[in-house]
């Protein structure tokens, strides 16, 4: 602990931010919903966070270069707070578009710049407690967070004054840590057809990610509403999901890291695709049904960026390894961007269950594609490959330099 205690200040941030950041992502749904918006406005405010997350994670490298952390996240939590409390100013869709965007721009740059202390700051020593701690963090504070949603209630402006208050208040521990701020990362280089001739299939990959698990994010809880959960039920629903997502990450890695990695790949969009089957088709209204199934969809469909992640550091050469960091999570925003747009105006046009059903069709599109690679192009060898399986969360790039391991960070 006294390897971790100067870590402490950085981690309340980070859990302050993971937590108000997914609170915000259901309660704008529902709110929305609330306010009579149509699915498709609602998939296109969603739409807003994505192409503000990818503008962040191509400039935030840049901002922290020119003004360094404890600057950039001052402005971003500032502008981030500000930016959630107008909407309850004004009931618009295409001003919570704009919002949106803002607060995606704001949180991208946010976590890197988290990440990018936290990554400055620990050693090897004690970076494998650090990572550790994170993740409790991440599932603790999203999950804790949801249920703010019915305890406070969707109307009024009660939650929208609490989601500002956490990003005010994520300035105060980060204020106390260490007060050496490290030095200015190295720029982030994003060449897009470097990445597509790593890996097409991870590059696709990352983009089915987007398309599926960010339209969930957005769209669950419209999902979860209008099969007829209470709101309890609808933030449970979203819950599972989130939660499931943790349980087969290492299992999968480690087989991954064993066999074919694309077989992996092609087991785990095949169970996703068959959670989303089941969910558009057999689990009814039932509360216990859904949440088993979005359990498993979970449980599936999240570690499918990790494994892509993984793939494509299979095939990168020396000197590449921050390029494929970078280009993964611009990829899964770009899928993001486009998911929660189409799929809201499927909803539209069908109801709810459609969502489950876009999500099944993009996965099986990939299981496809995933098996054509496997025939275009050899697997690299267990032993040949330079890295491991790790699992990633998609909040910085930076998060995969903090995740590597001792011997993989020569490059990074």
């Amino acid at each position: 602990m006294s390897q971790i205690r100067p870590l402490i200040p950085l981690l309340i941030t980070a859990g302050i931010l993971i937590g108000g950041n997914g609170l915000q992502g259901t309660y704008i749904s529902l709110r929305a919903l609330e306010e009579g918006f149509s699915t498709s406005l609602i998939g296109l405010i969603g739409t807003g966070y994505s192409i503000g997350f990818a503008i962040g994670c191509i400039y935030v490298t840049r901002i922290l270069r020119s003004i360094g952390h404890i600057r950039t996240f001052s402005a971003m939590a500032a502008i981030a707070s500000a930016a959630s409390l107008a909407m309850v100013l004004l009931i618009d869709p295409w001003f919570w578009f704009l919002m949106r965007l803002i607060a995606g721009i704001c949180f991208a740059s946010l976590f890197a710049t988290v990440e990018s202390w936290l990554n400055a700051q620990v050693t090897n020593t004690n970076r494998a407690r650090t990572l550790s701690i994170y993740r409790v963090v991440d599932l603790g504070s999203v999950t804790a967070a949801q249920y703010l949603i019915p305890a406070v209630g969707i109307d009024g402006f009660q939650l929208f004054v609490i989601i500002s208050m956490a990003l005010t208040l994520s300035l105060v521990p980060i204020s106390f840590a260490d007060r050496s701020s490290p030095g200015a990362p190295e720029a982030i280089r994003f060449d897009i057809k470097a990445l597509w001739n790593i890996s097409p299939l991870a590059t696709i990959g990352c983009i089915v990610v987007g398309l599926t698990n960010s339209t969930f994010r957005s769209l669950g809880p419209i999902y979860a509403e209008g099969i007829g959960l209470t709101i309890t039920a609808v933030v449970t629903f979203m819950s599972a999901g989130i939660i499931g997502g943790v349980v087969l990450q290492y299992p999968l890695g480690i087989y991954s890291d064993r066999l074919d990695r694309r077989l992996i790949i092609l087991l785990a969009t095949a169970g996703a695709m068959l959670a989303g089957l089941y969910l558009a088709f057999f689990a009814g209204d039932g509360e216990w049904p859904n949440y088993i199934g979005i359990f498993v969809f979970g449980a599936f469909a999240m570690p499918l960026f990790s494994l892509c992640s993984a793939h494509a550091n299979d095939h990168a050469a020396e000197g590449q390894h921050a390029l494929v960091s970078a280009g993964m999570l611009f990829f899964w925003s770009i899928g993001a961007i486009i998911g929660p747009l189409f799929a809201s105006f499927m909803l539209d046009i069908f109801g709810p269950r459609a969502l489950f059903i876009y999500t099944a069709a993009v996965l099986a599109a990939f299981m496809l594609y995933t098996l054509q690679r496997m025939t275009a192009r050899s697997g690299v060898p267990a032993d040949e490959r330079s890295m491991r399986f790790k699992s990633l969360l998609r909040t910085s790039f930076f998060f995969n330099k903090l995740a590597a391991r001792p011997e993989e960070r020569k490059d990074r």
